[in-house]
């Protein structure tokens, strides 16, 4: 009799939706596709290709662009999926039920512990090489000045210093234009890397996604030539534009747009 009352038990025990399912039910493409996204990000040889292929394209470029006269040159970059990996804690979030929360991502960059992209740390020593200068325009908060110095500095970051760490001020919009026009009052810009338009050209600042998609178009030929794009599947403005912008969606209401804006058949 206790033998089949330890197996009723544990059936019912199987049966019984988990926590995490219950509070994710309603929110699995939000809060489960991060969780996806990051161990392609983690795993696939496919993404350790593409950014080979993102670096590789960058030093060819940054080559043919060395022997034009000027101002010094110098290249700009930003940081997150760019050239470090915050995969850890997209997927920390995800395994927690949780999507981007301010709190925990400045606890998670504090630690400096994020990794590099596969090539980034060799093309970025290789500019330096070549006395080109390279400026860091990230939105990271001035408040992750210090651990983001330090995630720099442990890899041996060229310029990883207050100069070339330029981040997004309190109280000021996401755009980085000033900051990419502060830059060339001093420099000429030779290449732009990011995984987010909005790295590239004042034309993606939050613009709808008709607009973006136009505005690519109409870019088409800089993509491979002075901006070289990292991917990144987990997050960003080809998001925010889903929502028109409104980060308060909560998960739920934020899969019921995915759901209306996905193409199937």
């Amino acid at each position: 009799m206790r033998k089949y009352l330890f197996i009723l038990v544990a059936l019912a025990a199987a049966c019984s939706p988990s926590k995490r399912t219950q509070s994710t039910t309603s929110s699995s493409i939000v809060i489960d596709g991060k969780l996806w996204a990051s161990v392609y990000q983690q795993k696939a040889a496919e993404y350790k290709a593409l950014c080979y292929q993102a670096y590789n394209i960058a030093q060819l470029r940054l080559d043919q662009s060395l022997q034009a006269a000027g101002k010094p040159k110098a290249v700009v970059t930003d940081i997150d999926e760019t050239f470090l990996d915050n995969s850890p804690y997209a997927a920390k979030q995800s395994l927690n039920a949780r999507d981007y929360e301010a709190a925990t991502w400045s606890e998670w960059t504090s630690l400096g512990q994020a990794d590099t992209l596969a090539g980034a740390l060799g093309f970025f020593k290789y500019a330096a090489s070549k006395n080109v200068e390279v400026f860091y325009i990230t939105n990271r908060e001035e408040k992750e000045r210090a651990g983001t110095l330090k995630n720099l500095q442990q890899f041996g970051f060229p310029f990883a210093d207050d100069a070339h760490l330029i981040m997004r001020q309190p109280g000021s919009s996401s755009s980085k234009e000033s900051r990419r026009q502060t830059v060339l009052q001093t420099h000429d810009i030779i290449l732009l890397l990011g995984d987010n338009l909005g790295d590239f050209s004042v034309l993606f600042d939050k613009k709808s996604l008709d607009e973006r998609n136009t505005n690519t178009f109409i870019s088409a030929q800089e993509f491979g030539k002075r901006f070289i794009v990292l991917p990144n599947p987990s997050y960003g403005d080809w998001e925010g534009a889903l929502y028109n912008y409104n980060y308060k969606l909560s998960p739920a209401q934020k899969d019921s747009v995915v759901r209306a804006n996905v193409k199937g058949f």
